[in-house]
């Protein structure tokens, strides 16, 4: 039998927004692409223990053709040899949730439900990390990204997987919400091997949402000014987009160089005076240091503003 992708996820919807998705982490090379199967027309599934990766496109064919998530479920090991070694987590774009861990997954092993979401694992170091799990994503809040990564968070913070952390996967589809709006892929970030591929899937997430994520245009935008202006005219210096002395307004020259670094990220989506905007909102909260801390600033300075 091929190795065991032993591994906690947890599979959940949005029903105000439709976006539908699997979050993952184990012990594993390249779970995400063992792991988590989504459609925005049919749903999201986990297919993990000694997966079978069939049950991930077979089930969203079966959800696609109006069963719900437990019938699905029953359907797929009902014909499945190997049944009682397998574990999946089934959330329909109907509503429908449903969990199943076989008899033979190695302990410890579970899945629990809750209205939109299911989260299941196993070789977990205790119960307590499904609970954790199923907790931070009921309090959390913000949108489906954020809700499901501090799942995994919580999960792990908790005992997760008994063998320690290799790979991490976040995986969201929403009806158009792919590149340029021609396919479903909205969110599709993974992290093969990585000694914290949860805190890294984090992080290239967020680099991913500034990018390729839209949001609604606010009415009130704050230009760069002050100790986070000239800190940032400091960072656009050291790489070269700026030749002047850093200083605390910022006017044509500065917005300038801040246009070059917005083109060297391609982050072209978002418009120069909304940038100025979310640095200055951001600044304060970000991390890291050089052209990190200004891109971790317009993420926070963004996350004030609905995704579209």
């Amino acid at each position: 039998m091929p190795p065991r992708p032993s591994t906690f996820s947890i599979v959940a919807r949005d029903p105000d927004t439709d976006a539908i998705g699997v979050a993952v982490q184990s012990k594993f090379i390249s779970v995400g692409s063992v792991v988590p199967f989504v459609s925005a027309d049919a749903g999201a599934i986990a297919t993990q223990s000694f997966a079978n990766v069939a049950y991930g496109s077979d089930g969203l064919s079966l959800l696609r053709d109006g069963h719900s998530a437990e019938t699905v479920i029953e359907k797929l090991t009902a014909v499945d040899d190997e049944a009682p070694s397998r574990q999946v987590g089934i959330v329909g774009q109907d509503g429908s949730v449903a969990g199943y861990t076989g008899t033979e997954c190695f302990d410890v092993a579970g899945d629990l439900q809750g209205d939109t979401y299911t989260v299941q694992g196993n070789i977990l170091e205790n119960e307590e990390t499904l609970h954790a799990m199923a907790d931070a994503y009921k309090t959390t809040s913000g949108g489906l990204p954020e809700k499901l990564l501090a799942s995994l968070h919580a999960g792990n913070e908790a005992g997760g997987d008994k063998r320690g952390e290799q790979s991490a996967a976040l995986y969201i589809a929403k009806p158009n919400g792919g590149y340029d709006g021609l396919n479903d892929r909205w969110v599709d970030v993974r992290v093969d091997d990585h000694e914290s591929p949860i805190d890294e899937l984090e992080r290239v997430f967020k680099i991913y949402d500034v990018t390729l994520l839209e949001r609604e245009t606010p009415s009130d935008l704050k230009s760069l000014s002050g100790a986070p202006a000239e800190a940032v005219l400091e960072i656009l210096s050291a790489l070269s987009l700026y030749d002047g002395t850093p200083k605390s307004t910022f006017s044509q020259k500065e917005q300038d160089a801040l246009v070059a670094f917005r083109g060297l990220h391609n982050f072209e989506n978002h418009s120069l005076s909304l940038l100025e905007d979310s640095i200055q909102r951001g600044w304060a909260a970000a991390d890291g240091t050089g052209e990190d801390r200004i891109v971790d600033a317009i993420w926070h300075g963004l996350s004030r503003l609905d995704r579209l």
